[in-house]
């Protein structure tokens, strides 16, 4: 397993413009951060075991029953939750893909087979995984749009992966906690399928979509009550703070918020893929709020040098040095960007 280092290193790296991790560009709305600090009288109190008020925005907010959510700390959290209550012996992952779905299953002890996405293919994820799920596959990971590469897989395909998972008696997770910047997000998610299939879980997080890492809440939606009750026993009690729900239930209601940052994703995308060509840079297809390229070695040590932190993706399963990730901020910031890698 590769070494486990993330974007959004601000500690070690201070006072430099990030783009290694990829959030809202509007920043946290100030609502969210006025709940946050309110609810800090109510620290003396354990927090709400059911997360009450929280999940009911939640099921609001995604149109589904209450009984279908589960949160965490994050949806790091829950990825490890889910391997837990799981406990496959063998999965199938791809490669690249975000690193804590390997890290979480080998808690467990999981035998994990490798789809790897070929850089000729331009790292699309095509109809040769199916292959690869078998009746000894328990757990299927995917990414959609995958991390870091940015790219979407059609619904075709993941209709087709979830038909032979149920063929092979297989569970499918799906991570779309970057759908909330992909443009037709409704057509892509496979939450439709969630109340005909038992063994399908989607993961999703507060993360990206409201600019709240540091707070720590994701959220994931599965029908069956089997599997749900399985992870809450997998996890400390509590483990959702009471920031953390206040937080969550105000900025389920920053809807104009959310479309304004959807907006300016969905052009200053555009803009930094077309720059970044001109710049010599071999640029993937992306169709999430960050941009995945190739360039040469020793790229974020240059881009420091102008106080721009940008994330080295060599790290990443199946990559070498060379392949780099940007977010996409606002005009002006993306700009900086741009000056700092020419």
């Amino acid at each position: 397993m590769k070494e486990q280092i993330h974007g959004g290193d601000v500690y070690r790296h201070r006072d430099v413009l990030d783009f290694s991790a990829n959030m809202n560009p509007l920043g946290t709305p100030q609502s969210v951060i006025d709940a946050a600090a309110e609810s800090l009288k109510e620290i003396c109190n354990y927090p709400d075991i059911r997360y009450t008020k929280l999940a009911k925005g939640l099921a609001a907010y995604e149109q589904v029953p209450e009984e279908w959510l589960i949160c965490g700390n994050g949806a790091a959290e829950l990825i490890f939750m889910l391997a837990l209550a799981l406990k496959p012996k063998k999965a199938l992952l791809l490669a690249p893909a975000f690193a804590e779905y390997e890290q979480a299953l080998r808690t467990v002890d999981c035998e994990m087979v490798w789809h790897e996405l070929r850089e000729d293919s331009g790292f699309a994820l095509e109809e040769s995984i199916l292959e690869k799920i078998t009746p000894e596959t328990e757990l299927v990971m995917l990414c959609n749009p995958n991390n870091p590469t940015g790219l979407l897989t059609e619904p075709a395909l993941m209709e087709r992966i979830l038909g032979r998972c149920r063929e092979t008696g297989s569970f499918l997770a799906v991570d779309e906690c970057f759908q909330d910047f992909v443009e037709e997000r409704e057509r892509y998610t496979m939450k439709g399928m969630l109340k005909k299939s038992g063994n399908l879980f989607l993961l999703k997080a507060f993360t990206k979509r409201y600019a709240m890492a540091g707070i720590r809440l994701g959220y994931g939606l599965c029908s069956n009550p089997e599997v749900i009750g399985k992870m809450q026993e997998s996890v400390q009690p509590w483990s959702v703070s009471i920031p953390a729900q206040t937080a969550g239930t105000a900025a389920l209601k920053e809807e104009a918020y959310v479309n304004r940052a959807r907006e300016i994703v969905r052009t200053e995308r555009a803009f930094l893929k077309e720059e970044l060509r001109k710049l010599g840079f071999q640029v993937y297809d992306s169709r999430a709020n960050y941009i995945f390229f190739r360039g040469p070695a020793g790229l974020v040590e240059h881009a420091l040098k102008k106080h721009v932190l940008i994330r080295d993706c060599s790290n990443y399963r199946g990559l070498t040095e060379g392949y780099y990730r940007v977010a996409v901020k606002t005009h002006e910031e993306n700009r900086k960007l741009l000056e700092a890698l020419a």
